[in-house]
């Protein structure tokens, strides 16, 4: 899979999962997602200076 087709695959997959929410819903999915990416790159970082 190319970035461009990621980047569909990705925004697809936002709006399926938003489809049937509401705001707070999706507000709260959001943060849930950003705090595992965020999590992570703080894993990947870790274990790339420690190794």
């Amino acid at each position: 899979m190319n970035s461009c087709e990621l980047v569909t695959f990705i925004s697809t997959l936002a709006c399926a999962i938003s489809k049937d929410l509401s705001n707070d819903e999706i507000v709260l999915l959001a943060a849930i997602f950003t705090q595992l990416g965020d999590t992570l790159a703080t894993i990947a970082t870790q274990n790339q200076i420690c190794n």
